[in-house]
């Protein structure tokens, strides 16, 4: 039940899936449902992009819907479709659909360890990851919120002093709200719901009241300690998190900083942390130092998941810059998806994207080389974006990497392509303009518009399949440290935002994400700030991606100015 795993060696998306192997997570295996096992199959070869008009007018579909199956003298009682039960038009993978897949199986997560060791980090970051990622509620209960609305929000380090009778009564009190709370959400609705008690949790008396106070809820209890021995990142977390906190709001910086560690030393005081052998039936993750992880009692897929995830976490400060390809020649005809190459704006585009990278991207304030990382899709106009881009070789050493501080050779903005960043795949509708979709399946384009999250392209993909597939690159983003530029597609590049950014799923469909514009991404512990620069702010032709409303008049190729914060849709 106890298995040891360091990183960043071990860190990585099929690492940790291989890990959970080992560990015996995995309890279900997710398959890919057919979404359009109703549609006819074709008949001999395949239509040509231009010949869609002539096609059959109405849906490949055969007018079924998922939502009622249609039933016949031979079959009057049919199966529903796996997902169909939910508000959505069509069956997808049931941990990213508006289905209960796991209901019933409650999971508390407990956060222990001293104060500026990133616990609140990687709750957030876990929280955010679960519900958007597995569908699944999640709500985070900070006892150190608590204390802030019923002891105002500076208190002195003296206040955490163990041998304060009233200061222990008053953080008890604290305590005690936020497990209430927590425990009238979990028993809120009998669905698979997730609720991370983030508190310092440091005795084992503490964690067995924790216990004792869910014991009658049924639920998973999972402990995550976080210990830290790199001084330097703990003074870093304090100015860069803890600082910024109302707690010392208007208080001189170096003040702060003496007055919170001085808050870590009364918690040192009485600091226990897990016991191997006297807690060693309890389920709990120890992370040292964001590298080494001990691993006990984890059973179960969401659990594994869970694992899965904290391994890739760290508190380093990164930045993410996103961009669109260049102008396609798909674009300016106004078709969708497609793998064409760039117009002579797009190539355009692409040499100022490379100079920008290289002001920015790798190299830092004082003009040095920063090594950074480049990833496009797998398709030809992301390829052909990254086209001009330089690769120097420059000399990087890390003291916590495999190699122990010895020199090795990067190679700048290396191109990584990967499938998993290609397009969301628009089926039998690959190809067509907008207006083609309306007058050829006008009951497709109708329920598109009805419900763009869930909506699937005949034989093709919806933003709910493209979530399932974006699931690894996140912990991939999440593991790196360099600052990483991805030239991507608006579909998928809305998504990743979406999630950074901590918007609804409903709304990632719907981000502006124009041409010629690259968007920074910092995330940090209470959320990601974002700065927008646009490297073009005119084409030479209209864009010809204008995306019409039932019963609209559009012209591919008709000329318009084009915004570029007026995002085009896919």
């Amino acid at each position: 039940d106890i298995c040891s795993a360091c990183a960043p060696p071990s860190r990585g998306f099929l690492v940790s899936q291989l890990l959970g192997v080992c560990l015996g997570q995995w309890c279900l295996v997710r398959e890919q449902m057919s979404a359009f096992g109703t549609a006819e199959e074709p008949t001999s070869g395949s239509a040509a992009p231009g010949d869609h008009v002539a096609a059959v007018q109405g849906s490949p579909r055969k007018n079924a819907s998922w939502q009622s199956p249609m039933a016949s003298e031979s079959n009057p009682k049919p199966q529903m479709a796996p997902g169909a039960g939910s508000k959505i038009d069509n069956p997808v993978l049931l941990d990213v659909c508006g289905t209960q897949w796991m209901a019933g199986d409650k999971i508390v997560i407990v956060m222990v360890g001293l104060p500026a060791r990133g616990k609140t980090h990687i709750a957030r970051r876990l929280a955010r990851y679960l519900s958007f990622f597995h569908n699944v509620p999640v709500e985070v209960f900070n006892v150190g919120e608590y204390r802030r609305k019923l002891c105002g929000t500076f208190v002195p380090a003296t206040f955490f002093d163990h041998s304060d009778a009233e200061s222990v009564s008053l953080r008890r009190r604290c305590s005690e709200a936020a497990m209430g709370d927590l425990r009238r959400y979990l028993l809120e609705r009998e669905d698979s719901r997730v609720a991370i008690y983030d508190a310092t949790n440091t005795t084992k008396q503490r964690r067995a009241w924790v216990q004792q106070q869910l014991l009658d809820l049924k639920s998973k209890v999972i402990f995550i300690e976080v210990m830290c021995m790199d001084e330097k990142l703990i003074d870093e977390n304090i100015r860069a998190v803890k600082l910024n906190l109302p707690d010392y709001n208007g208080m001189d910086p170096e003040e702060a900083v003496r007055d919170f560690k001085q808050r870590i030393t009364k918690y040192e005081e009485v600091y226990e942390t897990i016991d191997d052998v006297e807690e060693k039936n309890l389920s709990w993750i120890k992370v040292m130092d964001c590298r080494r992880f001990t691993i006990n009692n984890i059973r179960g897929f969401l659990p594994g998941r869970i694992v899965q995830f904290v391994m890739n976490l760290h508190t380093t400060p990164k930045v993410f810059y996103l961009s669109r390809h260049g102008q396609s020649e798909y674009n300016l005809l106004g078709k969708i998806g497609g793998d064409s190459g760039l117009t002579k704006d797009g190539e355009e585009f692409a040499r100022r994207l490379a100079r920008y990278a290289e002001d920015t991207i790798t190299t830092d304030e004082d003009g040095q080389p920063i090594p950074a990382r480049l990833w496009t899709s797998s398709l030809k106009r992301t390829i052909d974006t990254s086209q001009f881009f330089s690769h120097p070789v420059i000399e990087v050493c890390w003291d916590d990497d495999d190699l122990q501080g010895q020199p090795q050779s990067w190679v700048q903005m290396r191109p990584r392509p990967w499938t998993n960043l290609d397009e969301l795949y628009a089926g039998v509708c690959d190809g067509m303009t907008y207006k083609e979709i309306e007058e050829v399946y006008p009951e497709e384009f109708a329920r598109r518009q009805d419900n763009k999250l869930a909506y699937r392209y005949p034989r093709g993909e919806s933003y709910l399949d493209i979530i399932h597939r974006l699931d690894p690159m996140i912990h991939e983003m999440e593991r790196i440290r360099e600052p990483l530029l991805i030239i991507g597609h608006q579909g998928i590049l809305r998504v990743i935002y979406a999630f950074y950014m901590g918007l609804p799923r409903e709304q990632a469909p719907y981000v502006s994400l124009p041409l010629n514009t690259v968007v920074t991404l910092t995330p940090h512990t209470y959320g990601c700030s974002e700065e927008r620069v646009t490297l073009m702010k005119r084409f030479s032709q209209a864009d010809g991606q204008l995306e019409p409303r039932p019963g609209e008049e559009y012209e591919a190729g008709k000329p318009v100015e084009f915004d570029p914060f007026d995002a085009p849709s896919h």
